[in-house]
């Protein structure tokens, strides 16, 4: 019998090859022949798998975004108890890839960023990836609001987009040097802390008699 090909796992160990490669020389340093090396698969069963390399960068952009999301969702789940602020903090965390055993992760992550500013396929993947986090933040954002009582209510979906900007600013400071991972902590928490905190109340003033007439 001829032996079967586990083609999803295949496809897998390609795209662990792209991000390998990414890393090393960035995207555009990927070839499909490098891939097949770096696999330890032919030629021919790169393109069995993928007929085309925007394809397959495609494939592996979206094997990341699995990779970050399932990170993320772990953390959402790991403590049914704990409050929709910590969960928030958990998940931009998560997303921010601050941590140096993701710091391979996060090269990765902004050479795909890079890349789909010119590649219309990939720019899609990106904004579908962010729809959905910046679903879950606004969700969390929206709940803790609720749960501090703010006497003015939050902007939830606002404060999801900048908050996802954040993560993604960040990511790329530490990855210069502009930044250590512990300054980037601070900054993204002490984010995370103000959208707590009351808005100040303008000072109340007493209207004159004439002033109260003229109103």
């Amino acid at each position: 019998m001829p032996r079967q090909v586990d083609h999803v796992g295949r496809r897998r160990l390609i795209a662990e090859a792209v991000c390998h490669l990414a890393d090393e020389r960035g995207l555009e340093g990927v070839t499909l022949r490098d891939v097949a090396a770096r696999a330890q698969v032919s030629m021919g069963a790169v393109q069995r798998c993928f007929r085309t390399k925007e394809g397959m960068l495609v494939f592996a952009l979206e094997h990341i975004s699995e990779r970050i999301m399932e990170r993320v969702q772990a953390r959402l789940v790991r403590s049914p108890a704990q409050s929709a602020g910590t969960a928030l903090g958990h998940a931009a965390t998560e997303i921010s890839l601050l941590q140096e055993e993701h710091r391979a992760e996060a090269r990765v992550w902004l050479a795909f960023v890079a890349q789909a500013t010119v590649s219309k396929v990939l720019a899609r993947t990106l904004k579908a990836n962010y729809a959905l986090l910046q679903e879950t933040f606004t969700r969390l954002i929206s709940e803790a609001g609720e749960g501090v009582g703010r006497a003015v209510p939050l902007d939830a979906q606002r404060e999801a987009r900048t908050l996802l900007a954040l993560a993604d600013g960040l990511t790329s400071h530490v990855l210069i040097g502009h930044l250590t991972s512990h300054e980037a902590h601070d900054v993204l928490h002490a984010h995370l802390a103000g959208l707590w905190e009351q808005p100040a109340r303008p000072p109340h003033t007493t209207l004159s008699p004439r002033a109260e007439r003229a109103g």
